[in-house]
């Protein structure tokens, strides 16, 4: 018997295998399990409304801010998301407020002897323990981001109001595909027959899997960014549809400029929702999105440590992910820029390192888990496109070391995978 909520969730990381530690061999290549929780916690997806959010890049913060929207038109919320930053309860929330230990700890208990016979995976489990606590805390609507991939992954029981995808990258490639169109048509999974799909962007290379997808489900996909634009006004961002004003001044919550792409994709969503009878007003669109952390409890997206220097932190962890980021970075006004980075294995760690700034002083380390690339490893990778530094194997003494060299006026970041970030104090 499991009499503590630390003892539930040490039950959880010691039995089930878990990708974030140990990368594919958690994964399973169906639904079988996932389904057979469910139907002996009583089908629990079944009992609330859900939107289901997908894609490379931006799942996390359209997911987010979805809920947030929500939360503001004043629906009782759910949001489940992956992976967690500093505790498990940050995964599964409703308006914003974390899981209680005490049902953690109850549903383990219920379901140890399912665990027992099924050997599910860890994010078997966490999905099916946040639908029951979802339906068991009566929630009218919950935003539901999927692991990783679509077709294939836990989350796909259920049958959304609306499939969002966010952007589509070159991000797992051993387990999704080795191409644009290969990992764009797992995302495509999601899309139902009936439910709308909404696609933030209208991406070149991948827009037709995901318009074969809606006619194979015999549904229609909407691409945010043939309707909907973002430019700058006096105070905030205007968005735009068409060439008429949606929404003006607008100051969003998550100051990244690459949640432009995000926000478009949300006002889309969140138009669709609409016609699908939820009562959401202008109002509560500008207040979701200019209080998304405040609603939800989101970090890690472009997130301010401090002010002097300069220090920011972000989440982002592949190729197009850090390319963004870089642009963010020197769009930013300082004298020299610091970089603490670490990374973890199974991303194509050279594209992601070509792309970084070779005048910034480089700090490398490694997260605490045994996916992290050696701290050493990343700077002898560095060093062959022309990135420099010191090897500093704690996260958090490799940030103190980049604080105490940077002046006042410098920039310090800190990233290059979830894992580094989840590591930072007092985040």
């Amino acid at each position: 018997m499991i009499t503590t909520y630390s003892q539930a969730v040490d039950y959880l990381y010691r039995n089930l295998p878990m990708f974030q530690r140990i990368g594919a061999a958690a994964l399973r290549k169906d639904l079988t399990n996932t389904l057979r929780i469910c139907e002996a916690a009583g089908n629990p997806q079944e009992k609330f409304k859900t939107v289901h959010v997908a894609g490379t890049n931006g799942k996390g913060s359209t997911a987010h801010m979805l809920a947030s929207v929500l939360q503001s038109a004043g629906y009782r919320t759910g949001l489940y998301t992956s992976p967690h930053l500093k505790s498990f309860t940050e995964r599964i929330r409703i308006d914003g407020k974390e899981i209680e230990e005490q049902f953690v700890t109850d549903f383990v208990n219920e379901t140890v002897s399912l665990i027992e016979i099924l050997k599910p995976s860890f994010f078997e489990i966490t999905v099916t323990m946040a639908f029951s606590y979802f339906a068991a805390r009566n929630v009218d609507v919950a935003v539901i981001e999927v692991g990783l991939g679509g077709r294939l992954d836990s989350t796909n029981v259920i049958h959304p109001e609306l499939s969002v995808i966010t952007n589509i990258g070159m991000d797992h490639t051993d387990l999704l595909g080795d191409t644009m169109e290969k990992i764009a048509r797992e995302k495509a999974g999601i899309i139902k027959a009936g439910v709308p799909a909404v696609v933030s962007e209208r991406q070149r290379e991948v827009s037709y899997v995901f318009e074969e997808a809606a006619e194979a489900k015999h549904t229609s996909v909407f691409f945010a960014s043939d309707t909907f634009s973002i430019c700058p006004g006096q105070k905030g961002m205007i968005i735009m549809k068409g060439s008429a004003v949606y929404l003006d001044e607008v100051v969003p919550d998550l100051k990244g400029n690459y949640q432009r792409q995000n926000i478009i994709g949300v006002v889309q969503a969140i138009e669709q929702l609409r016609l699908r009878g939820f009562r959401i007003t202008d109002d509560n669109i500008r207040n979701g999105l200019q209080h998304v952390v405040d609603l939800t409890g989101l970090k890690g997206r472009w997130q301010k440590l401090r002010d002097r220097p300069a220090t920011y932190c972000d989440t982002a962890h592949n190729p197009e992910g850090i390319s963004y980021l870089v642009r963010q970075i020197r769009s930013q006004t300082y004298t020299n820029l610091h970089m603490v980075l670490g990374m973890t294995k199974g991303k194509d760690i050279d594209k992601m390192l070509v792309l970084l700034p070779a005048d910034a002083m480089y700090y490398f380390c490694e997260a605490k888990l045994p996916r992290a690339v050696e701290a050493e490893m990343l700077a002898a990778k560095a060093r062959v496109f022309g990135l420099r530094g010191v090897v500093i194997h704690d996260v958090n003494e490799a940030m103190h070391q980049a604080l105490n060299e940077a002046a006042e006026h410098d920039f310090v970041f800190i990233g290059g995978s979830t894992f580094v970030v989840a590591e930072i104090e007092d985040l």
